[in-house]
């Protein structure tokens, strides 16, 4: 399930406002140490402009990320509006011929994550459009829960984040969250991606006394790893539009 703040999203479960399903799809990536800045803008702009190639994808985002215990570089992230579209993308020759021949040669270690979600059935909810979009800091937070949590507790804990993120409109644009369905990786069962309307916002939210309370108490618990990763949204694509 899922919860959108600041573009009219309602309470989870209060069932005021219809919901949409959605398909959130996540690559991780490390790049070489030596790519230059011309070989990561034609690699980040490539696959930016895949939305304007393929069918299926109707929201996208990436970026470098910040610094990380795992020590991925970058972060694709991408919306579907079924697992039927995810699989077509998987197996899309273009999408594998962007992969061979901008991709693949400047990076390793790809992970790639995906999980169901829902939002406001919207237009500029479901395909993230509208000024709101344009920038900010999109956090990508992938979780394992214990396998006997898997009901009621992570059931709580993630109830608990998505009525949170409701609560602070002006520092989050959006947030999704969900159950893993990647059958190919099971190294987390978890997935959340919140978009944050700056820095500043996002710094705000992640020390916030409330965030942290409920980390402490509903998460660290039932979590058994986590990875939370985060990457400035900047304009990208413009060359190949």
């Amino acid at each position: 399930m899922a919860v959108v703040s600041a573009v009219g999203e309602g309470n989870l479960g209060a069932g005021v406002q219809k919901k949409r399903k959605v398909i959130e799809h996540i690559c991780l990536v490390k790049a070489k140490e030596d790519l230059s800045e011309e070989q990561e803008n034609d690699m980040l702009d490539y696959l930016y402009t895949t939305q304007y190639q393929m069918r299926g994808i109707i929201a996208i985002s990436l970026g470098r990320l910040s610094e990380n215990p795992e020590q991925y570089t970058h972060a694709i992230y991408m919306r579907f509006q079924t697992e039927e579209d995810l699989a077509k993308f998987y197996e899309n020759p273009f999408y594998m011929r962007v992969l061979e021949k901008h991709v693949n040669p400047y990076c390793h270690g790809f992970v790639n994550f995906d999980y169901e979600s829902e939002v406001e059935d919207d237009i500029l909810a479901i395909f993230r459009k509208g000024e709101e979009f344009n920038h900010g800091v999109e956090l990508v937070l992938l979780l394992q829960f214990n396998g006997s949590s898997l009901d009621g507790p992570t059931e709580d804990a993630m109830a608990s984040l998505a009525n949170l993120t409701m609560e602070f409109p002006s520092l989050i644009v959006q947030a999704t969250k969900g159950p893993n369905v990647n059958t190919s990786n099971s190294e987390y069962t978890h997935g959340v991606v919140i978009r944050f309307r700056s820095s500043e916002a996002f710094k705000m939210f992640m020390s916030s006394s409330e965030y942290n309370t409920i980390w402490k108490s509903k998460f660290e618990p039932i979590v058994q790893k986590a990875l939370s990763l985060h990457f400035s949204v900047d304009p990208v694509g413009k060359e190949l539009m």
